[in-house]
């Protein structure tokens, strides 16, 4: 028997039928997009030329995606195999994530039509930080791919594809670990090439990478804890209280060194006095800074960590966090010069909003029809 089961049951649900509508609404400005061009739709300009199409998606949505990367880390260089049961939906997630992520980079292509170049190495810029972060991500989808086929082999009874899969995952898993950390850190990179536009309290320089790759790990292992919670609560399944308040350890660390790593910093570079400086950069750092610390102060007392909903809230504080670090140094406080302002329309935030939904509604179907879950202790 295997130890991960479809959950069954209706895919059209009242939720499943609301977030269709979202969806729905979306599509019709997607369509309006690719048919008027991307001035119809977005209030994107000369100085603010990603919005909140890029950042959302690419930015914070692989960061949201990085459940699998996170728990590959555990589970295979680690070696904590207690968290295996997690793996499957981690993957899954990640998959759902990434994949959208790359639609939305296709998406605010203006010459969306020429998206294959990214597989012409002749037409490569090799002194473009943007080719490694887009390679990375195209790659990186179709590792997710072959580890998510194990659930379609075993839905289909297809043991031979399977064992043969099998004798290849260590290399995928490698590729899995490798992959979004060039990834994640690129990031990083492309708010040192922004220089002196990104407002000094995110502009960290040579840490940018390691700050990155910080942010995407503790979301990631945010996004497992708020992935296992929402299914124990919305498939009515058991909870992973124990299992999930073991990675208080890693996401405790992690916390850490990103508070430690960012303030230490800003002492060096001399920036402590723009963190009073009353202004909205100021205000919104205190912010951010404050969901950092409170999952912190929560994962610490021993007490709480053993609670479901504190562990919840720790991880929803996390990932408003690292969402908040990442939306503040691209796109909140940034500078392009005088004489540009940006606020998405309301088209920009309805395909936005349309893409999650379709996330949420693939990933609903998949853990329904496919062996994604583990499969639950009979009492």
């Amino acid at each position: 028997m295997s130890a991960h089961q479809a959950l069954g049951g209706r895919i059209i649900t009242k939720p499943f039928i609301a977030l269709l509508l979202i969806f729905l609404v979306g599509l019709v400005f997607m369509v309006e997009r690719f048919s008027s061009g991307m001035g119809a739709v977005s209030n994107l300009n000369g100085g603010f030329a990603w919005g909140i199409w890029v950042v959302y998606d690419v930015v914070v949505g692989t960061a949201f995606a990085c459940g699998g990367y996170a728990l590959a880390f555990t589970v295979y260089v680690f070696n904590r195999g207690q968290f295996h049961p997690l793996v499957r939906p981690a993957i899954l997630a990640s998959l759902l994530g990434y994949a959208l992520g790359g639609f939305g980079a296709f998406f605010d292509m203006g010459r969306f039509w020429q998206f294959y170049e990214i597989f012409t190495p002749s037409n490569w810029n090799f002194n473009s930080v943007m080719l490694e972060v887009g390679l990375c991500v195209a790659i990186y989808i179709i590792i997710l791919t072959l580890e998510f086929l194990p659930s379609v082999f075993e839905k289909f009874g297809m043991q031979g594809a399977g064992k043969v899969l099998n004798k290849v995952l260590f290399l995928l898993i490698a590729l899995g670990v490798l992959l979004p950390t060039m990834h994640q850190s690129s990031l990083g990179s492309l708010l040192i090439a922004m220089g002196h536009k990104v407002h000094p309290l995110w502009q960290t320089m040579h840490l940018q990478p390691l700050l990155a790759l910080l942010t995407a790990l503790i979301m990631g292992f945010s996004v497992v804890i708020f992935e296992a919670s929402s299914s124990a609560v919305g498939f009515g399944r058991k909870p992973e209280t124990s299992l999930l308040s073991a990675m208080s350890r890693a996401i405790i660390g992690l916390l850490l060194a990103f508070l430690v790593v960012r303030m230490v910093t800003l002492g060096v570079q001399g920036k402590i006095g723009l963190l009073f400086a009353g202004d909205f950069a100021a205000l919104m750092f205190w912010l951010e800074s404050a969901l950092f610390i409170i999952p912190l102060v929560i994962l610490l007392s021993d007490e709480r960590r053993r609670r479901g909903s504190q562990l919840l809230i720790a991880a929803v504080c996390m990932l408003m966090a690292g969402s908040l670090y990442r939306f503040n140094a691209f796109l909140l406080t940034f500078n392009p010069g005088p004489g540009y302002s940006y606020f998405p329309s309301t088209p920009e935030i309805m395909i936005t909003l349309g893409v999650v939904a379709f996330e949420i509604m693939a990933f609903i179907f998949l853990v329904k029809v496919f062996p994604v879950l583990h499969r639950e202790q009979q009492a």
